[in-house]
């Protein structure tokens, strides 16, 4: 579903025009993460079951198109890690399943989509980012008070490592490393443990660092 997309000014849709416009970023971003932002919209549409005539009339060109497939994965990561720190108990726990969650949206897949005209400033983009910044920090917030998160990273350096294990390596002639992102993730997890093993070079990288860098 689409519902957490944010959404302003959206005019009310039918039925059947809304399921539609679901099907087609849904199909949109499976098209992106496997074939880039340039892929066809006419693959895009056949994809979803839909006609061009259809695409267009929900959206008008391209760049719409992926701002509304970027918002549709930052709303379904942030409804993924509120619905861990909701259902699970243990603090760690829920940060891990959110990790895990946030690769299956394969966001590093996605991250070239932000610079194919995407406004970072959009009130839409801006509400679904907060949104998601304070989601995140919201559980490594309580990993920390529960003693079980090292206290020198940041929400930024989450996401570098989920995005950097979720981004496809160029070319064909590599092997397919998907089936290797839960297994590396965990790793990844597992160093973010307390009690810390060794010291990290640098500083905590926040959401904000990231965005300079972009």
């Amino acid at each position: 579903m689409v519902a957490s997309t944010v959404k302003h000014q959206q005019p009310r849709l039918r039925a059947d025009a809304l399921r539609n416009r679901e099907r087609i970023i849904a199909a949109a971003r499976e098209m992106f993460v496997r074939h880039g932002a340039d892929v066809p919209l006419d693959e895009v549409a056949r994809r979803a079951g839909v006609g061009n005539a259809t695409l267009y009339r929900h959206f008008a060109d391209r760049g719409e198109l992926i701002h509304r497939v970027t918002l549709y994965v930052m709303g379904r990561i942030a409804d993924q890690a509120e619905a861990a720190l909701a259902e699970e108990p243990d603090a760690f726990e829920a940060l891990r399943r959110f990790v895990h969650a946030a690769a299956d949206e394969r966001i590093g897949a996605l991250c070239p989509l932000l610079s194919e005209g995407v406004d970072p400033n959009h009130p839409e983009h801006l509400e679904a980012r907060d949104r998601l910044d304070a989601d995140i920090e919201a559980l490594m917030a309580r990993a920390r008070e529960a003693g079980s998160l090292r206290g020198d990273i940041a929400v930024g350096d989450l996401m570098v490592a989920i995005t950097q294990l979720t981004r496809p390596l160029p070319g064909n002639g590599c092997i397919d490393f998907d089936q290797f992102v839960h297994r590396h993730l965990q790793l990844f997890v597992d160093g973010l443990r307390t009690p810390v093993r060794s010291e990290l070079p640098g500083s905590a990288a926040t959401l904000e660092d990231l965005r300079q860098r972009v």
